[in-house]
């Protein structure tokens, strides 16, 4: 099969669909973004991020100093990495999976290939890949499979298989965290508050040219309203973006959080919940763009703003990543998912989420 080993297969297929039976795995690996550990490593990480994409030095330093001044130039997702691999190693222990649990970055250590590259000196043949993006994208699903390729191809023929676990937007153990995120914010607000609070679901924005080629932006909504509908339906909702990165001539998906909380003061709303939906723990963009950035912007425009953790370490997210590991040993397993749009197929369509086009590059 020309798929194996990628995460690529055809829209839909399932080992049970072809009635092949699930390999055995024995590792799992959580795959994540990655972040500077102090002020010296912070340029070299955005240099990382931003390769190849003719991002101007001035803007990589105007980054540079968000990290040090919010941070110290330590971002927050690597301790919370490291609290996810602990605590899903003791989920796994508890559910009696003899599964070691290693981490690897895109972006900064442990990069991914080390990190490879430890599995096959520690003889691991076959993995399963946690990847902490909930959602499908070119930069939140395929970009991931590209780079386990990559870092198992540097590693050349020892290389264990590496599979990746479904995207799961729309798993209880994802969606239940920010339900209750979102109660416990509410009962924070006076009884005349809350009724009149607005609701702002907050993603990373994309390139709309990059949204437009995957179900990022309808996963997204799917997720808004599982969590609204089942805490507060009466109360008025939306999706707005954040984080956006790119040259302003590229059109990227839009309200941005900031200029949405100055046009909802404009309209007399006094009250926003904030609910970053599209992350699954409070690191660097989380703690910037809403509780320094979109804060402020909330406290100038006379608003009070009150903001929805993320799941992190919370144990039905923890359990979620062993269910979606116990599900690809046992295809047997029912696969939850909450909604209509349903559980996602464990492989993806070879020409969904295609890279995006790079301006002189010819692709």
């Amino acid at each position: 099969m020309a798929w194996a080993g990628t995460g690529l297969a055809p829209q839909g297929w399932t080992r049970e669909d072809r009635g092949v039976p699930a390999p055995a795995y024995d590792a799992v690996v959580v795959v994540s973004f990655g972040g500077p550990e102090g002020p010296d490593d912070v340029m070299p990480f955005l240099e990382n991020v931003t390769r190849g994409r003719g991002v101007p030095p001035e803007r990589l330093a105007e980054v540079a100093e968000q990290y040090l001044t919010t941070t110290g130039g330590v971002s927050p997702i690597n301790a919370q990495n490291r609290a996810l691999v602990a605590a899903l190693t003791e989920e796994l222990g508890r559910a009696g999976l003899d599964l070691p649990v290693y981490w690897g970055n895109r972006n900064w250590h442990p990069l991914l290939p080390d990190t490879v590259a430890t599995m096959a000196a520690d003889g691991v043949e076959r993995a399963l890949a946690f990847v902490t993006s909930a959602y499908s994208s070119y930069s939140g699903c395929r970009q991931y499979l590209e780079d386990i390729e990559r870092a198992r191809a540097t590693v050349g023929e020892r290389a264990p298989v590496i599979d990746k676990l479904r995207q799961f937007w729309n798993h209880p153990g994802f969606v239940e965290p920010f339900r209750s995120g979102l109660l416990d914010a509410l009962d924070r607000l006076e009884p005349d508050r809350r009724a009149r609070a607005r609701l702002l679901f907050s993603a990373h924005s994309l390139p709309v040219s990059m949204a437009a080629t995957s179900d990022y932006v309808a996963q997204l909504h799917d997720a808004v309203g599982l969590v609204a509908d089942a805490v507060a339906p009466e109360l008025d909702r939306e999706l707005v973006w954040q984080s956006r990165s790119g040259p302003p001539q590229v059109p990227w998906l839009e309200p941005d959080v900031n200029d949405r909380l100055r046009e909802l003061a404009d309209e007399g709303v006094d009250t926003v919940v904030v609910v970053p939906i599209g992350f699954v723990s409070d690191h660097q963009e989380v703690v910037f763009d809403l509780d320094t950035q979109a804060a402020a912007t909330a406290a100038e425009a006379g608003i009070t703003m009150v903001r929805v953790p993320t799941p992190g370490i919370d144990p039905r997210f923890v359990a979620m990543v062993r269910e979606l590991v116990e599900e690809r040993l046992d295809p047997s397993r029912p696969r939850r998912a909450l909604g209509s749009m349903g559980a996602r197929p464990d492989g993806c369509a070879p020409d969904c989420c295609p890279a995006p086009r790079r301006p002189g590059s010819g692709r």
